[in-house]
C-alpha cells in the first residue's frame, strides 16, 4: 500500500517559497526606490505594491534601510561575480577587460545595478555605509585589476590604471540614469555598442 502523500510543504518547499517571497518584495522595492527614489519611497508604497502589508516585509527583510542595503548589495555583488568570471575566461588581458566591462554595463542597466548607481552614501544608516562603500572599493580594485593585467600582458598600451578605471567606470555607470528598456536598444547591445567605443580609445593600433 502506497504511503499517503502528505498535504503540507517539506522544508525545502517551506525554504524555497520563502526565498521566492522575499525576492519578490526586493524587486518591488528596488523598482520603487529607482522610480521615486529612496526617500520617496516608503515601505508602505512597497507593501500595496504587493498587497501584502508592512509588517510582512520586516519579517522578510527588515527595515528600509535594512531593504536598500541588500537591494544595493546584490548589484554590487553582481559585479564583483562578473570581475571573478572574467579574471577566469581564456584569452588576453584585453578579452578579459572587454568581457567585464560589457557586463558591469549590463548589469547597470538592471534592477539592482541601477540602484547601486542611483544610491548616494547618505542614504544608508552609518553601519550600512560602511558596507556599501567597502563593496563599491572591491569593484573599483577589480577593475584596475584587470585594466593592469592587460598592461602587463601587452594587450593594451601602459596607462595611468586609476585614471582609466574612473573613465571606463563614469561612462558605463551612466546607461544607468537614461537607459529606457522599452527603448530601441537592449541593454545588451547598449552594453556592447559603448564598449565597443571606449575600446577604441585603449586597445592597440
Amino acid at each position: 500500500m502506497e504511503a499517503a502523500q502528505s498535504p503540507f510543504p517539506s522544508a525545502q518547499e517551506k525554504r524555497a517559497a520563502r526565498e521566492a517571497k522575499r525576492a519578490a518584495v526586493l524587486r518591488a522595492a528596488v523598482q520603487m526606490f529607482n522610480e521615486r527614489g529612496f526617500h520617496q519611497t516608503s515601505l508602505d508604497d512597497v507593501a500595496a505594491r504587493l498587497g501584502i502589508s508592512k509588517p510582512t516585509i520586516y519579517h522578510y527583510l527588515g527595515n528600509k534601510d535594512q531593504v536598500l542595503l541588500e537591494c544595493v548589495s546584490i548589484g554590487l555583488g553582481q559585479l564583483i561575480e562578473a570581475a571573478e568570471q572574467s579574471r577566469a575566461r581564456e584569452g588576453s588581458g584585453a578579452d578579459r577587460l572587454i568581457a567585464f566591462l560589457v557586463r558591469y554595463a549590463e548589469v547597470n542597466m538592471d534592477d539592482f545595478g541601477r540602484c547601486v548607481i542611483r544610491t548616494g552614501d547618505e542614504a544608508l544608516a552609518p553601519e550600512s555605509r560602511k558596507r556599501f562603500r567597502a563593496l563599491k572599493r572591491q569593484i573599483d580594485s577589480d577593475m584596475r585589476g584587470l585594466i593592469a593585467a592587460a598592461v602587463e600582458d601587452g594587450s593594451i598600451p601602459p596607462c595611468d590604471v586609476r585614471l582609466m578605471a574612473f573613465t571606463l567606470a563614469g561612462a558605463l555607470n551612466w546607461p544607468a540614469r537614461w537607459h529606457d528598456h522599452g527603448g530601441a536598444l537592449s541593454s545588451e547591445a547598449v552594453a556592447r555598442q559603448m564598449v565597443d567605443i571606449l575600446a577604441r580609445g585603449f586597445l592597440p593600433r
